[in-house]
């Protein structure tokens, strides 16, 4: 069995929270937004909003002509996606293991399960009245598989419960077909064959003896055979909801993070007892992380206070790391504005984010001689400092091209590539901003410079090795944009230079091709 809550979007949980608790309650209309390339978007109304005659997907101006008075706020899809992964792992109350269904659902398994609640009508009621508590609106429905729960949950009555033993296709047949969970494209094109409702698709889908059926039944095989993905196969879809194949969801698995507190036995108000709390934390969530195999990226530091307010202070790193002495120094600088009220009387310290990070073991004598900071290090200590959006620095980027090789980002944010994926052949130490134009003065019959003027200096060739050819980005670039053929150049100075010929003759993109010097090797 499953149960299936639709409608927990947590856009309506923010509008809830935001402004719903003012003084106009639920009278405002508001509604979240998101920037599109025509305009502002609506993704989530509330009911005074619906009321007034806004929709999700709307046009912010296309809403206003509706109602002039719409609140908005800017849509937070990645927020609402942790929230509602929150919420699976909330609901595991009722059942065994639960799933997402983005961007408002989640499904429970409760099977062998609603006996402890005191059968399923009572599950039903608990569940509504558990989510009201949250300040949520929540439909939820029961039946033997994903698809029904989901069909009746948004398309059926309230608290609806299809019992094992009933007939689904009977009891199910007055829904739109939009309960089969299908694409939009998919819908457009069963409304036009005149399939509006479950029981039209169904008795097609089962193979009727009357022969205009079969043969309808054909048609939609044939209309759908090349559609692989369920959401593009409403006959996929259908045998998903009436338990025919089965359908593989992916449950939210509940990931305990590190976390080390310490409970005092008398409040703290003085920074010099504090810091030593942190130390002693620090040396714990050291710990902690290297039984696990994983060093820390953020860092969350809670302080609760005797009078009940808690002070939060968050730190994100620059790689991952077990050094307590980084951490606490980092923490140092985030606590002069601590105010600890009449004492702190726990303190709490959790690894939000860790990755793993191999075991080492350092060398004594090495370590002592090393007075230097590292590199994270320092981006950590600037960051703490000026600000997460104040510190940069280089990353690999997925391309050929030595000018696109790499990007600048916020230090502290993810690499998105590794440097093993980009392997290239070898590049110089040095590459100049631009590519410098220069004039080859006497080239070898196969085409290659052998005396060259750059930066009014004239280079004698010595050796050359290569060409290794890079050629133009077809997805980003225009088809006349040529090739580019690179070679490492040794003078008779013993000096090594990065160039290449920009086309190749006869290409018909250009006239004669052109030599530009890249980089310089030590």
């Amino acid at each position: 069995m499953a149960i299936w809550f639709a409608r927990l979007s947590v856009d309506r949980w923010r509008l809830a929270q935001g402004y719903e608790a003012g003084e106009g309650g639920d009278a405002l209309p508001t509604a979240l937004i998101t920037e599109t390339a025509h305009g502002p978007r609506i993704d989530a109304v509330n009911d005074a909003g619906r009321a007034a005659g806004a929709q999700p997907g709307m046009m912010l101006a296309d809403a206003r002509t509706l109602c002039p008075d719409i609140q908005v706020a800017p849509a937070d899809p990645a927020g609402d996606l942790d929230a509602l992964e929150k919420l699976a792992l909330w609901s595991q109350r009722w059942g065994p293991w639960s799933a997402l269904d983005p961007p408002d659902g989640v499904l429970v398994d409760i099977t062998a399960a609603a006996h402890l609640f005191g059968g399923e009508k009572r599950l039903l009621a608990d569940v509504e009245t558990s989510f009201a508590k949250r300040r949520l609106a929540v439909r939820a429905a029961i039946a033997p598989t994903a698809g029904g729960a989901w069909a009746l949950a948004h398309f059926g009555p309230r608290r609806a419960i299809l019992g094992p033993g009933e007939d689904g296709a009977r009891r199910l047949a007055d829904l739109p077909v939009a309960a089969l969970r299908l694409d939009q494209d998919v819908l457009t094109v069963l409304s036009r064959l005149g399939l509006k409702r479950l029981g039209d698709l169904a008795g097609i889908a089962a193979g009727a003896v009357d022969r205009s059926e079969a043969a309808a039944r054909d048609a939609i095989q044939r209309r759908f055979r090349n559609r692989k993905s369920p959401a593009a196969n409403p006959l996929i879809r259908l045998d998903q909801l009436l338990g025919r194949v089965p359908e593989p969801l992916l449950p939210v698995v509940p990931q305990e993070v590190p976390m080390v507190q310490r409970r005092l036995m008398e409040p703290i108000r003085h920074r010099a007892l504090l810091d030593k709390v942190i130390i002693d934390l620090a040396d714990d969530m050291m710990r902690a992380l290297e039984a696990r195999g994983e060093g820390a990226r953020r860092l969350e530091l809670g302080l609760w206070r005797v009078d009940g307010e808690v002070l939060v202070r968050r730190l994100e790193l620059a790689s991952a790391t077990r050094e307590a002495q980084h951490i606490t120094r980092l923490f140092a600088d985030r606590l002069d504005d601590v105010d600890a009220g009449f004492g702190i009387e726990t303190v709490r310290l959790r690894a939000s984010w860790a990755e793993p990070l191999a075991l080492s073991q350092g060398d004594v004598e090495e370590s002592a001689e090393r007075h230097g900071t590292s590199l994270n290090a320092c981006i950590d200590r600037l960051t703490v400092r000026l600000g997460p959006k104040a510190v940069s620095r280089p990353v690999p980027h997925p391309s050929h091209l030595p000018e696109r090789a790499q990007r600048w980002q916020p230090a502290l944010a993810p690499e998105l590539a590794s440097q093993a994926v980009l392997e290239f052949h070898a590049r110089p130490l040095k590459m100049l901003d631009r590519p410098e134009a220069i004039a080859v003065l006497y080239a070898s019959p196969d085409g290659l410079p052998q005396r060259f003027r750059w930066r009014g200096d004239v280079c004698d060739v010595a050796r050359v090795e290569g060409p290794e050819r890079i050629a133009p980005e077809w997805w980003r670039e225009k088809s006349t944009v040529r090739l580019r053929d690179y070679y490492r150049i040794e003078d008779s100075k013993g000096r090594r230079f990065w160039i290449y010929r920009h086309g190749i003759s006869g290409d018909g993109r250009g006239g004669v091709p052109g030599w530009y010097l890249q980089g310089l090797y030590a």
